[in-house]
């Protein structure tokens, strides 16, 4: 792993340091290298390895930061979020808890509906107010990469608007943002009993307007039984192909549409939630390589009692992500550490898998893989300093941030 380079070549140097490459290269759990050193070059890592093993003499004329013995990860990436919305759903919250089914609320006009108002209202600046001290928390915590969905529009206009926001969250601030179209994500009023032309309209008209102006990365859909069908979604899917866009999908979330089969036939990025999803359509997402994308946020929220497979993920070497899905409605939480611990405590995932699930899993989630995810030499120096003895603190512990420092671009944010 330790790269090329030489030593005149490095622009900056970290020594005395614990590192969780997560690479499937490095053998060891966690992919560790104890006692190593990490150098960096023009944003991008040129050289890690065992500290004995560095080449030739340590340069003095670059910048040399010793660790004390703290661990480096990579950045952490939140790979599902709505992060951009206007307003609240504390009520929904109050009203669940008297008993009040999430699929009651929404055919009631609330849930999703009652954020595609508050935010077709907002302005611009005003989400944008409104979104940036919840990317701060995520930042905060040594996010570096996140995905931000569209979806509480419905319009051609509020889409973009939101698009647009999230655009500007990546420009002004030091984290890539990933931006998703999630026209399918409910049936507008204006469109109520008339589905298929609702996605006749996100399929010839807010789809290629969206692409045209180059505001989305991916586009997602909602397939449920409160969402869009398999034939519906098969529609946008089909429309974003040929617009030479990659997709991922919301699938099994409350019960089993066949949504993976679909996401898999489809080659998408992945599938996400996927509490209720069959050994079928496992098996069919494995063969295709699509990422299981587990929102252990949303299951709490909802309270709900049946959790993704997670054993026939690992029979059928599925690789899992894990996520905030930060969103109004079911899971309104801007902290990627406490879905680690869910992810532990809830769904039985090991503390090496959860922090796989926010790195090298999530980067393959975004299609990102090939720069972000792992410590690797000729990947984006994109990685976090923690104050821990081990990585298996960072999903042991909750309410506690350990982040020391964060490195971004190969810069200290």
């Amino acid at each position: 792993m330790n790269g090329q380079s030489t030593p005149k070549q490095w622009g900056a140097l970290w020594l005395d340091v614990n590192l969780a490459t997560l690479a499937p290269i490095v053998p060891q759990s966690y992919g560790a290298i104890e006692d190593g050193a990490l150098a960096v070059k023009d944003n991008r890592i040129c050289w890690l390895g065992l500290r004995r093993d560095l080449p030739g003499e340590t340069p003095t004329d670059i910048p040399i930061y010793r660790c004390d013995g703290r661990w480096i990860t990579p950045g952490l990436i939140d790979c599902h979020t709505h992060l951009v919305y206007g307003g609240d759903r504390a009520r929904e919250f109050e009203l669940r808890l008297t008993g009040v089914s999430y699929e009651e609320i929404a055919r009631q006009g609330g849930g999703i509906l009652s954020t595609v108002n508050a935010t077709r209202e907002a302005s611009e600046q005003a989400l944008l107010d409104a979104t940036q001290p919840r990317l701060k928390a995520l930042m905060a915590e040594g996010t570096t990469t996140i995905e931000i969905k569209s979806g509480y529009g419905l319009d051609i206009d509020t889409e973009a608007k939101m698009l647009r926001v999230a655009r500007s969250l990546g420009s002004t601030n030091p984290i890539t943002v990933a931006t998703t179209y999630l026209g399918a994500h409910a049936v507008p009023a204006e469109y109520a009993g008339r589905s298929d032309d609702y996605i006749e309209f996100v399929c010839s008209e807010a789809l290629p307007t969206i692409a045209k102006q180059r505001l989305a990365d991916v586009v997602d859909a909602f397939c449920e039984n409160i969402g869009f069908s398999c034939s519906q979604t098969e529609r946008v899917f089909q429309a974003a192909q040929a617009l030479g866009l990659p997709i991922k999908l919301h699938a099994e979330q409350l019960s089993d549409l066949g949504g993976t089969q679909l996401a898999a036939r489809y080659g998408a990025l992945s599938a996400d939630h996927l509490e209720y999803v069959s050994e079928e359509g496992v098996a069919a997402m494995a063969t295709a390589g699509v990422v299981a994308v587990l929102l252990p946020g949303a299951f709490y929220f909802l309270r709900e009692s049946r959790r993704p497979p997670i054993n026939l993920f690992r029979k059928h070497r599925v690789p899992m992500a894990v996520a905030t899905d930060s969103n109004p409605g079911s899971s309104p939480v801007c902290s990627l550490l406490l879905m680690l611990n869910m992810a532990c405590t809830l769904f039985a995932l090991t503390p090496e898998e959860a922090l796989m699930g926010v790195t090298h899993n999530a980067a393959r989630a975004l299609g990102m893989s090939d720069s972000i995810g792992t410590l690797e030499v000729g990947k984006k120096a994109d990685f976090v300093i923690w104050d821990i003895d081990h990585p298996a603190e960072l999903a042991y512990r909750f309410g506690f941030n350990p982040c020391h420092q964060v490195i971004k671009d190969g810069l200290t944010v």
